[in-house]
């Protein structure tokens, strides 16, 4: 009974600590042409159709840390 009541708020620890995924760690799309202002999350965007540069792929926090805002397209 002991090892249960043990291990149930480690179980719990673990599981908050690497069982959910972050929003910051998820992958979007970004166009690095001087007109770009947005992310997206799927490469094949309608938003990403007029990309003249590279389309790179980058996490949403580095998104967000270049000032890009969510295609209105994918929301």
């Amino acid at each position: 009974m002991r090892i249960r009541i043990f291990l149930l708020p480690v179980l719990f620890i673990v599981l908050c600590a690497y069982g959910m995924p972050s929003n910051n760690d998820t992958m979007v799309y970004v166009c690095m042409g001087n007109g770009s202002k947005k992310y997206h999350y799927r490469k094949d965007c309608r938003g990403l159709s007029n990309c003249s540069t590279k389309i790179y792929e980058v996490t949403l926090t580095k998104a967000k840390d270049l000032g890009r805002t969510l295609c209105g397209w994918e929301d």
